[in-house]
């Protein structure tokens, strides 16, 4: 028989019970929308997670000091105190491959701001940690390299500090603010940046220069942390490398030993989010993948009982010409038909839960060609798998006892 009279049979067979039809795609059809929502759930999270990683900045490098030991206990990491400011400028000179350089240190402070307060986290930094964070200003300018070197109370503040201390579409440039009892004027506001990947409000911070906050606020002589960016995405490892290099020969260490401060790298944060990330999402879908085995047994179980109701059809066709392999065509397209078409409708289904899930949970999803491609090949492998050893048994059936069963 030709294919094309083989696929006729097929539909009529289908057609002709429709319900049963259904009910047997119904597995194939729940199993792919599934895999297509969950793997939609999981690639919104991974685009999510890198769009966050991406607010740190541009091509961004941390260091920290590692951690210290007391009376042989080791306290948390970055609590040693040995990281100056002779280590920034020693990398900013050596290092080619770096193009900015800022220290950090980090304390909180109470705001008081007429009679409203407020507590937050006050970074101290060089100027140029704005063009490390790729971070804009809403309005005002930058304190300078001149504030930095004098110590000048002035302060960067974000949209949340604005609302909570002056309200809604205040403008408070030129106010002055009390943090921890010292007058600080506010001189820019920084554009609203929201919540990371960690759920903090990057919009609560107070930015000042760096010496204004290690001398007049900590009362300390170290650095906590240096944040650095390299000069292209490329030479990320370089820079990391250099740095390396030039801070353990700063620290009198050799080749062989440990370095005393730890280096993170943008790359880095952002390969082990999505690798969490695209672990959860092969979770996922193979967990929604059992529900396609599901529907594959439910075709070969179907398949089977078709078999044995049209075991005389059989018998007829074959007694009439039909050779064994037109009738293992016959029944193995019926199976891919059954599970084509439930892919068809899982996928157009999946897409409809994923968008749902996206308006209603506010969860953030991402619809991928590989995945519908992915998602229609295996309904297709399941067809063909599922659906072989029905159609075998009906070829190997002998037209004699065929035609006289009851």
């Amino acid at each position: 028989m030709k294919i094309k009279n083989l696929i006729k049979a097929a539909v009529r067979s289908l057609t002709k019970n429709k319900m049963r039809s259904f009910l047997t795609m119904l597995g194939i059809i729940i199993g792919v929308a599934s895999v297509i929502a969950m793997i939609a759930i999981g690639q919104g999270s991974k685009t999510s997670i890198q769009a966050q990683i991406s607010t740190l900045g541009t091509n961004v490098l941390m260091i920290w000091p590692q951690a210290s030991s007391t009376g042989g206990v080791r306290m948390e990491a970055g609590s040693s105190q040995k990281m100056t400011l002779e280590d920034v400028k020693i990398i900013e000179t050596r290092c080619q491959s770096v193009k900015y350089i800022t220290p950090q240190t980090r304390t909180s402070g109470q705001l008081v701001a007429g009679n409203v307060n407020w507590r937050t986290s006050v970074y101290g930094v060089y100027p140029n940690y704005f063009e490390i964070r790729n971070l804009k200003l809403s309005s005002g300018t930058v304190f300078s390299l001149a504030d930095e070197r004098s110590a000048a109370k002035v302060c960067v503040v974000g949209q949340t500090i604005v609302n909570e201390l002056f309200g809604e579409n205040a403008d408070p440039i030129g106010s002055y603010i009390r943090i921890n009892k010292i007058p600080f004027q506010i001189v820019a506001i920084a554009e609203r940046k929201g919540q990371n990947q960690f759920g903090q409000d990057q919009d609560d911070m107070v930015i000042a220069p760096f010496s204004t906050v290690q001398k007049r606020m900590q009362a300390i002589t170290y650095v906590q942390s240096m944040l650095a960016s390299a000069q292209s995405e490329a030479l990320i490892p370089v820079a990391s490398q250099e740095i390396t290099e030039v801070l353990k020969a700063k620290h009198n260490l050799g080749p062989s030993e440990d370095p005393d401060f730890t280096i993170r790298t943008q790359t880095d944060i952002a390969a082990m989010a999505t690798s969490t990330s695209s672990i959860m999402t092969v979770l996922l879908a193979t967990i929604a993948s059992i529900s396609l085995l599901v529907g594959g047994i439910g075709i070969m179980n179907i398949m089977l009982v078709s078999v044995t109701e049209r075991t005389r059809e059989i018998g007829i066709r074959m007694s009439v010409g039909a050779r064994g392999r037109d009738v293992l065509m016959q029944f193995l397209i019926e199976a891919l038909m059954i599970s084509l078409l439930g892919g068809l409708i899982g996928i157009f289904l999946g897409m409809i839960v994923s968008q749902i899930i996206a308006s209603v949970l506010s969860w953030p999803v991402t619809i991928t060609s590989q995945s519908i491609l992915m998602s229609f090949l295996f309904s297709s492998a399941i067809g063909i798998f599922f659906g072989w050893y029905p159609a075998r048994k009906a070829a190997r059936l002998n037209p004699i006892d065929a035609l006289r069963y009851e």
